[in-house]
């Protein structure tokens, strides 16, 4: 026989083993922040006299031009009408170049604004498992690095796991792998082949003047490749921003200067007191330009890395100081170079 139901009851619970048995914990604060992208440029909401001065000396400029290219071509058409029409021309020709230019370099200010916001996006995706900012990041890659050889393959194996069900965090390291771990080796590639020859010329030449010009030039070159690399428009306004933009990163993090451990790394060797002092002053502007390559890197990537995958100064010391140009970013030869 089944035994009978029981019947509902009330009980009395004492509030005192009741308040006693409940607790309430609050809410866990979130995790730290794993990527951080480079601070953006402060940005002054008005306009300074300065600026003021050089767009009107500007414009003055651009009216005398235009007015001394009016006269200069109406008097070829009173001299002669072929004489006008081939001046009209020239000058039409001209102006177009100028035009073609100017867009260019709006272009290249433009694209690396979305470069920014690219960082930022995948900054946000990484750190906060964002769907929707994982979603843009992707599709920004796609469009950034679309119709290019060196990114071709990374493109398809990225568009094979469009249907798999992956975390948004997973989702954008794995466009990471795909398409930014082979630029990152062509990168280091840059950046020591530049620190190697600023480290040569500046051992090599007689003048200091010659010294800050070779310097200057083969680290906006840098700049250049670097920008060009990642997927940035390395125009003329372009690269002077992202020289900028450089500088204040390496403001930000402390690299303008050379550390004690770096100072000490170099002289406990020896190197330092064994070679001649002109070659120690190449070293020290190697080094500077090493950092400045790497700063430019971290600018220039459009998903910013994490403290600990960032690559050190210790592998490209280790080339600079060598003068060895057959290794990667871990240290090891590089097998393209054989």
């Amino acid at each position: 026989m089944t035994a009978k139901p029981r019947g509902p009851k009330a009980f009395v619970i004492d509030k005192r083993h009741a308040a006693a048995a409940i607790e309430f914990t609050a809410d866990q604060p979130s995790r730290e922040l794993t990527v951080t992208p480079p601070a953006p440029l402060p940005r002054s909401r008005t306009m300074g006299w300065g600026m003021i001065l050089l767009t009107s000396l500007l414009s003055l400029i651009a009216m005398w031009a235009g007015l001394a290219a009016t006269r200069l071509i109406e008097e070829f058409f009173a001299r002669s009408q072929i004489l006008g029409w081939a001046a009209l021309t020239i000058a039409a020709l001209a102006g177009f170049a100028a035009l073609a230019i100017a867009i260019r370099e709006i272009w290249g200010l433009k694209r690396l604004k979305r470069i920014e916001h690219l960082q930022a996006d995948a900054a946000r995706a990484i750190n906060d498992d964002d769907a929707t900012a994982a979603g843009n990041t992707i599709a920004a890659l796609g469009h950034l690095y679309r119709g290019r050889h060196d990114t071709a393959w990374g493109l398809t194996s990225l568009a094979e796991h469009d249907a798999d069900i992956i975390d948004p965090r997973d989702r954008v390291r794995l466009a990471e792998r795909y398409l930014l771990l082979p630029l990152d080796a062509e990168a280091h590639r840059i950046v020591a082949r530049a620190a190697r020859r600023v480290t040569l010329l500046t051992a090599m030449t007689p003048a200091a003047a010659l010294d800050i010009l070779f310097v200057t030039v083969l680290n906006l070159r840098m700049l250049r490749q670097l920008a060009g690399l990642y997927g940035g428009r390395p125009s003329t306004l372009a690269t002077l921003r992202l020289a900028r933009m450089v500088v204040g990163h390496l403001a930000v993090t402390g690299g303008l200067a050379l550390s004690d451990s770096l100072i000490q790394h170099l002289v406990g060797k020896g190197l330092v007191g064994r070679l001649s002092a002109r070659f120690g002053e190449g070293a020290v502007n190697g080094i500077l330009t090493s950092r400045i390559g790497l700063a430019a890197r971290d600018v220039c990537r459009p998903v910013p890395q994490e403290a600990s995958a960032k690559e050190s100064l210790g592998s490209l010391l280790r080339e600079l100081v060598t003068l060895n140009e057959g290794t990667g970013p871990d240290g090891r030869e590089d097998q393209s170079q054989s």
